[in-house]
Parts: C-alpha cells; structure tokens; sequence
C-alpha cells in the first residue's frame, strides 16, 4: 500500500489533491459531514457529487476580498524554529508579514519562558532584473549571510510566487549548500499559486522537516509526547504530567534539536487537525511513531477520549481514568455556574477548519445556542483516514447540527450576510482581521489569540470567562454601530445570500453597467 506521506519528493501535494479540501460551501454541518464521506475517504474510495470523484462539491466566487497563502503560513512556521533561519526567496513585499509575524514570535517565547529574541528571516528582495536574469547568486548571498550572522543549526528556503513563475533551481543550491555548511538547508517549495488554501503552507514546512531533521535512527523516549502546536500557552505540560509524560512543542518556538527528537517520542498529539495532521501521518509511517487517533481535546466528551486514548497508546490507562475522574469533579461546579450566566446567548465561531468545530463543543457544553458559524476551509478527510479524527462526524454527533454552518475563506463581505441572516451576541475569531466587521454590527468579538484557550477540561472554564468578559462590553459596540457606516452599496446589503455571486457572477457586470449609466446603489 503506498505512503501517504511521500518523503521521497521535495514538494508537498496541495490539501486540494491530496485531502479534497474546498474553500466555499453553504448549508448545515450535518450535510457537510455526509457528502465528505469521510470514512469512505479514509478507505481510499472516491465520493463526491456529480460524478466528479473525490471532490467536494464547491461554490467558487467570482473574486477573493482578502486571504493569505502558504509562504506566509512557512513564514509563520519555519520562520518561529529556535536557532534556525528562514530565507524567504520572494520579493521584499512577501516579506511584510515578518513585522505581526514578530511580534507574535516573542510574545510566545515570553509565554514558553524562552529567551525573548526577534525572527530570523531574511528576505532575498527579488527585483525586476531578478525575473528575467534568475537571482541563484543572490540566494547564495543570503545564505552565506545567514551562516556568518547567525551559525544557525539550520536553514529553510521558502520559495515564492515569483520563483515559481522564473523556474529557480532552489534545490539544487539547497543540496550545494548543505554539503558545504554542514548543516540541513531545506527548500519549502509553497508558492502562493500552488494551493488555494494557506494550510499547505503548514505542510509544505512539515515536509521539510520529516525529510531532513527528523532523526533517522532514534533513541525511543517512552515517556515523551510530540504537540503539534502554534504560540499558544503551555496547557499540555501539566495535563500530561498527570500520565507522567512529558511534551515535546512542535512546530513553533521548537528549537531544532526538538524537531530532531520528533522520532523519539511515544506518541503524537495535536490541539487542531488541521495543523498536525500531516506531520503525525508523516511520523507514524516513516519513523514508527503513533498518532494518537481520537476526537480533539474539547469539551467532555472530546477530552475523555483524547486522554483515554493517550493512556492506550502509552500504557497508562489507569492514570488517564483517575485523572479523568478528578478534573470531572474539580470543574464541573464551576461550569454549572458559568452555564447560569450564559443562559440564553448565542455565540458564532469563525476560525480554521477543525478549530472551528472544537470551538462550537465547548460553546455547547457551556450551553450556549450555536445556530450558524463558518470555517475558513473545509478538509473531507485528514491524512491518517482514521474515522476518529472526524471532527465534523464528532460535532454532529455529539453535540448536535449547525443549521447555518459555511465555508468562507476569510470573506468579511460574506461575513457581513452571514451575522445579519443569525444575529448571534457575541463572536469567537481567530484571525483578528475580521473581528472589526462584526463590532460594526454592534457584535462583540473575542480574537482568540492564545489558541489553546478552550483545550481540556479547565478551557470549558476559560472559554465560558472570556465570553463573559466580551458581553460586558456590549454597549460600546453597540455604540459604535450607531456611529460608523459600512463599506457596502445598498445593492449589496439588502442581499440575503452571501453566495449570490458565487451562484450568479452575471450580477456583476449587471451592476457595473448600471453603474456606467449613472446609478449609486
């Protein structure tokens, strides 16, 4: 049976080809779930609609008001590696996420009680002459340069959409350089064309780091858990201390000596499919290390089995069941108070794609009505193919439909259709560009910066105080509601479908010739 994960290649196979991933979709959770098909996929059996395979059936709009790609996902990946540093062979423009991208850096070493320093990322700064002459020579510059600023342990080379378009020999200068500096130079090949979605970029940087750190013979450490993360804070250390094991932070603030021990670890865990997914594939069938398949830690339900099953997979059931038992009766009376003050509010949650459906437990198990959100992708199927990582299938399941539940991809005018259509009360967000559109609308939003907020049993707790502390400032986004204008026509904000124009692209040159002819709305 062939590999899911192929490390023999340099570049990654986008989510679209190889997980069937779709970026617009419009309906309920529950239909969602069925036309995945995603134990069907699992099986390697095609589903889709129409007769088109395994592809999901997708609304694709005539234009997109705003995303980001997966070079800003390496940057914001392998760009975070301690002692490590990332080239970015791009124009100087691809390289203007380094400032948030920063600040983002510190703030989650000073959260991890790491040394506070800046990113290390270089910017080739390809200029015109660079398209048509190539710019090789200016990329062995710059890794000259990385060498003698810093000594890194080693060196990514993220490519970009103009490389792409030029056809540099990235690898070739990679191989070169390697053999020279001694040290791994690994090429990330995530051209912003190469997928629709910016989480190939997570892939793309955890196909880099399988194929040229991992270490190839490990020294097995029985007690050592690998957490594919982002900069959240440290939430899993005293979780897993209660089974006596210890974690190993990955891909963020890891140094790269905690990515060679990846291969060492008993198991794999992640705090949102849609980050670890790759990398624990990639672990368990090239390295021996087992992912560890169950629902995400979110909510009861959710967190029982998570740690249930990491009690299975390192033989410490029973320390899993007792600590189960104690953080049921430490919480639960809290939780029961904070369902008191919640009673009767209803949350939208509008994050990544399994991020969104942990969210949407927790929101439940706190007793909040959940009747529409939306998720920025959608993947049918993670890599593994294991029934129990089907977030979507645990949600429904579980805890329920959404009857409004969308894929969007980062779209605030859709956005603004989406909150008129279910005015919730309040807004969970993880990409804080969107939170302003729904203040706007009188809507308080909680960006959730720390994206382990809601994880296990005490993140029912967390989550239940923010939103209670958002709902305290009702009245000043209501305030700002009566005082600010949206930036829309009429024409659009008397709309009812946010997909009319996916459905209907004629609409727009109907409105643009009304508009030649002198109309405003």
């Amino acid at each position: 049976m062939a590999k899911k994960v192929n490390l023999d290649i340099t570049a990654v196979q986008s989510r679209e080809q190889r997980l069937g991933t779709i970026i617009a979709w419009q309906g309920n959770a529950e239909e969602l779930n069925k036309q995945s098909g995603y134990a069907l996929r699992g099986q390697g059996e095609k589903r889709g609609c129409r007769g088109n395979g395994c592809k999901l059936c997708e609304l694709k709009g005539p234009f997109s008001q705003g995303s980001v790609c997966s070079e800003q996902m390496v940057e914001c990946q392998a760009g975070n590696v301690r002692n490590a540093v990332l080239i970015q062979h791009a124009p100087i423009g691809c390289g203007a996420g380094q400032v948030p991208y920063n600040s983002i850096y510190r703030n989650g070493l000073a959260m991890r009680n790491h040394q506070v320093e800046n990113i290390r990322i270089i910017n080739t700064n390809l200029q015109e002459s660079d398209m048509v002459f190539g710019a090789l020579k200016k990329l062995k510059q710059s890794i000259d340069d990385a060498w003698e600023r810093y000594k890194p342990q080693a060196i990514f080379i993220g490519t970009s959409c103009a490389t792409g378009i030029i056809g540099e020999d990235i690898e070739s200068v990679a191989v070169e350089k390697e053999d020279e500096l001694g040290i791994p130079v690994i090429p990330l090949m995530c051209e912003g064309f190469r997928s629709k979605h910016w989480s190939t970029g997570f892939d793309a940087t955890q196909h880099g780091i399988l194929r040229q750190i991992v270490k190839r013979n490990p020294k097995k450490q029985e007690d050592l858990v690998n957490v594919i993360n982002l900069w959240g804070s440290d939430v899993f250390t005293p979780m897993l201390a209660e089974l006596n094991l210890r974690v190993n932070y990955v891909v963020d603030l890891a140094s790269v000596d905690d990515l060679a021990q990846l291969s060492e670890a008993a198991a794999t865990v992640g705090f949102c499919y849609t980050l670890s997914s790759y990398m624990a594939a990639g672990l368990e069938e090239s390295f021996g290390v087992p992912e560890v398949k169950a629902p995400m830690p979110y909510g009861f339900h959710g967190t029982d089995e998570w740690l249930r099953e990491i009690g299975r997979v390192t033989h410490r059931e029973e320390l899993a069941e007792k600590y189960i038992k104690k953080e049921h009766e430490r919480v639960k009376p809290r939780i029961e108070e904070l369902k008191k003050k919640l009673a009767g509010l209803k949350g939208y949650v509008a994050t990544g794609s399994a991020y969104a459906h942990g969210l949407i437990q927790v929101l439940r198990e706190l007793g909040i009505e959940v009747e529409s959100s939306l998720a920025f992708h959608h993947d049918p199927v993670y890599d593994s193919g294991d029934p129990r990582e089907d977030s979507l299938g645990h949600l429904v399941e579980h805890y329920g439909d959404v009857k409004s539940f969308n894929i969007s991809n980062r779209q605030q005018y859709q956005l603004y259709t989406f909150l008129k259509q279910t005015p919730p009360d309040f807004l969970l967000i993880r990409h804080n560009g969107l939170a302003p559109l729904a203040s706007k609308l009188g809507i308080p939003a909680a960006p959730l910066g720390d994206e382990h907020i809601a994880i296990g049993y005490q993140g029912i707790i967390n989550l239940g105080e923010t939103i209670l502390e958002v709902i305290a400032h009702k009245k000043f986004h209501q305030d700002i509601k009566e005082h600010v204008k949206l930036p829309y026509k009429k024409w659009w904000l008397d709309q009812d479908d946010p997909y009319i124009l996916a459905k209907h692209p004629e609409l727009i040159e109907d409105y643009l010739e009304d508009f030649k002819n002198g109309g405003t709305e």
